[in-house]
């Protein structure tokens, strides 16, 4: 009996890497449906998806597993991944099984929605294992429609920091047949011996055991499974979205020099638009650090959406008083300026100063001094009546020029 395509398993998806016209009605018809259940249930108001999604996928033994906190940590994320396997095993998955229905791309696709709407997901988020299917790929590009429409929607309302730009990364971790293989085998002769061990002394924790791990024909189905399936499903988000091939043949460490190469940040990639206009008399320096990087996008972008004019001023004054003075010591790669500028006398001014060069690379550090400056003397009484004049020392930071001296 033919199976209804909203329930059809995952895995019997057609391995051709173009879509079909079925697939494409097949993949409006879940999504629409899902979008439909969601709106009902929080609102669109509430329909608050992740600022930027990394979609990580690799070859069996290409090492996901090993290099997702080192993707996280250098993407400044603060949430575990989300892993797709381990979201069909959660109560609601168990129920939906458990009541008879299977758990196919409807429900996948409605399952992995939910939870990105999560509030520990808001600025970023690694899904592991997604899309798998050409309508998973299909329903993927119809996300993304719709949270640029709902950024569209609040983009000038008081909500608008919460549908910020997207940003979509496909990161596929690629290792050759052969390699694969090897590591397979390799993880399944750890995994044994660790296992062994566990049973043994009774400390330690069990490590999942899978069965291709210890079957050379069975390890080469399923890097063959990978390429057919897995593989055509994400070189078809290759046009769209930022792309990134990251050979993972080397040894850890060479892989994470190229994570690294392929992870470095470009703001055009994660502002606003506004706010990339706004900033683009700003030169970048050289190296951006990581660190609280979110948090600062964040920021820059609330300044452009909430406080425009202000945030306006504060951004010529670095472009036309602060940067000539930066520029003229790019040797030391240290510039003390002294203003007295009524601009900054706003907290909200020193606050997007300090920003605007950290996000351009630079390191600004801001000293407010007081100073009484006599006016007038009451020669009756003696008295010495004093203005206080307020001088900001501000001290830019950032990597000099190095000269060879003989």
């Amino acid at each position: 009996m033919p199976q209804n395509p909203a329930t059809a398993p995952a895995a019997a998806a057609p391995t051709t890497g173009k879509l079909t016209d079925l697939e494409i009605k097949d993949a409006h018809l879940i999504f629409e449906s899902v979008w439909r259940d969601l709106v009902a249930k929080v609102g669109l108001e509430n329909l608050r998806f992740p600022k930027e999604i990394i979609l990580l996928g690799g070859a069996p033994g290409a090492g996901k597993g090993t290099n997702t906190a080192f993707i996280t940590k250098t993407r400044g994320l603060t949430c575990p991944p989300i892993v797709i396997s381990s979201l069909l095993d959660t109560p609601e998955a168990k129920a939906l099984k458990d009541a008879g229905n299977m758990v196919g791309d409807r429900e996948v696709v409605g399952l992995l929605l939910r939870q990105l709407l999560k509030r520990e997901y808001q600025d970023g988020v690694i899904l592991d294992g997604f899309p798998r299917t050409n309508v998973q790929v299909e329903c993927l590009k119809l996300l993304v429609d719709k949270m640029h429409a709902l950024r569209r929607e609040f983009y000038h309302t008081p909500l608008s920091i919460h549908f910020r730009q997207p940003t979509i990364h496909i990161m596929v971790l690629f290792v050759d047949e052969k390699e694969s293989i090897a590591r397979q085998l390799k993880r399944g002769r750890e995994t044994r011996a660790h296992n062994e061990e566990v049973a043994r002394t009774g400390i330690g924790q069990l490590w999942e055991d899978r069965p291709t791990d210890h079957d050379e024909a069975l390890a080469r189905r399923r890097y063959r499974v990978f390429k057919e399936q897995t593989w055509d499903a994400l070189q078809s988000l290759k046009e769209i979205f930022h792309y990134h091939f990251i050979n993972a043949q080397g040894p850890i460490e060479e892989v994470e020099r190229n994570i690294l190469h392929e992870l470095e940040y470009q703001s055009t990639l994660e502002l606003d638009p506004r706010t990339v206009d706004r900033l683009r008399g700003v030169p970048v320096a050289s190296e951006i650090i990581v660190g609280a990087r979110q948090e600062m996008v964040r920021r820059l972008d609330s300044y452009e959406l909430e406080h425009r004019e202000r945030f306006a001023t504060v951004v010529t004054f670095i472009e036309k008083k602060m940067i000539p003075i930066v520029i003229r010591h790019a040797i030391s790669g240290v510039a003390l300026i002294n203003t007295e500028d009524p601009v900054l006398e706003d907290p909200l001014a020193l606050a997007m100063l300090i920003d605007v060069f950290s996000e351009r690379g630079y390191h600004a550090v801001v000293d407010i001094h007081k100073i009484e400056i006599p006016e007038k003397v009451d020669l009756a009484t003696g008295a010495i009546k004093c203005r206080t004049k307020k001088v900001y020392r501000i001290q830019i930071r950032f990597q000099g020029s190095e000269i060879r001296r003989g």
